[in-house]
């Protein structure tokens, strides 16, 4: 599978590229399905969800990555280095490995999903743990590395990863086959719903309504405000400080959109509803459908045809929390079709 660059690179401009030095992974191309909602056919707007779990990493950030570490490779560096909630350590730390380049991870500590520190050991990566928040986690890395000219930062700051985020929504036009009404999409440090925006405008379309959509104890734009302990089980939007904050604002304002916050137990309880449709994303991804729940039952859900909900990482990110929301249930089976039947009349799980 061809990945994004080869895809849309005659949308960019990326100068001279040596090919050798493009670095890449298959990400792209990831599916468009309808999701079910409380509401009957013609009561609301058809849902669909995008996939990006989908992607050889398991999150949305490998479309970026693909473009900051190829950029990089092309320009002779020889580290690739990031802050991270636990998406963006995977996605580099695999990248950074699939170029040959060394890989620098800064987590705030306790604070990131163990199944996304697998990942970065995994690829390799070298692993550093700050007290703190994610977002002294970024200042002290820019600060470290600032006179450093062979080393990169592969954060959101970086132009290249916003514009390989952007292909999502070239992908969503072409399956959906035109621009949605609503956008619904997890919001931590911004990048995604600026990138989402730009690539709409790139296309020479009108983008769509933009609903940005946070946890209550991280709800940084909702509040209009830095959190500077930010909170919640959707661990990879638990940020304070969203570095892009000015564009996700331009996305919001220009489509006369909003910024949601919904609570911890509600982002859960969307988790759960989404697995039951065979849709298993971690708890930011699950935003979007909680918000998207809650507007329709205070009737504030806007008039619309078509809304697309952007599920950005897979459920086995953070298995430590999926645990929790999908305890294991088994019951002893003999081998019988009788003890099968019970179990089935019950709706247990078998083992």
């Amino acid at each position: 599978m061809v990945g994004i660059i080869e895809r849309y690179r005659h949308l960019w401009n990326l100068g001279p590229l040596d090919e050798s030095n493009l670095v890449t992974l298959g990400e792209g191309q990831t599916p468009l399905i309808r999701v079910r909602t409380p509401w009957a056919d013609g009561a609301g707007p058809q849902v669909f969800g995008k996939l990006e779990g989908c992607n050889p990493t398991g999150s949305f950030k490998d479309r970026g990555m693909t473009l900051a570490v190829t950029m990089a490779k092309q320009a002779g560096k020889t580290a690739a280095l990031c802050a991270s909630t636990g998406n963006t350590a995977a996605s580099a730390a695999a990248y950074a490995a699939r170029a040959g380049l060394k890989a620098v991870v800064v987590i705030p500590g306790g604070k990131v999903a163990p199944g996304k520190l697998l990942q970065v050991r995994a690829f390799g990566a070298l692993l550093l743990e700050v007290e703190g928040a994610f977002d002294i986690a970024l200042e002290r890395l820019r600060n470290a590395i600032a006179e450093r000219s062979r080393w990169e930062l592969v954060n959101s700051v970086n132009p290249w990863r916003i514009l390989g985020q952007e292909s999502a929504a070239y992908e969503v036009v072409e399956q959906l086959g035109r621009v949605p009404d609503l956008f619904l999409l997890p919001v931590g440090n911004a990048g995604n719903i600026t990138a989402y925006y730009r690539g709409f405008k790139r296309l020479g379309l009108i983008p769509p309504r933009f609903i940005g959509c946070q946890a209550e104890g991280a709800a940084s734009m909702v509040e209009d405000r830095d959190i500077e302990n930010p909170e919640t089980v959707a661990t990879a939007i638990r940020i304070g400080k969203p570095v892009s904050r000015s564009f996700a604002k331009e996305a919001v304002t220009a489509t006369q959109g909003r910024f949601v916050a919904v609570s911890d137990q509600a982002i859960l309880a969307a988790q759960a509803e989404l697995a039951h449709q065979g849709i298993f994303v971690e708890p930011a991804s699950a935003t979007p459908y909680a918000v998207l729940l809650r507007l329709w039952q205070l009737g504030e859900l806007p008039s619309a045809q078509t809304a697309v909900l952007v599920f950005t990482g897979n459920g086995l990110k953070d298995s430590d929390t999926a645990q929790r929301v999908f305890p294991t249930q088994k019951t002893a089976w003999d081998g019988s079709t009788a003890a099968l039947d019970n179990a089935l009349t019950a709706d247990e799980v078998l083992p």
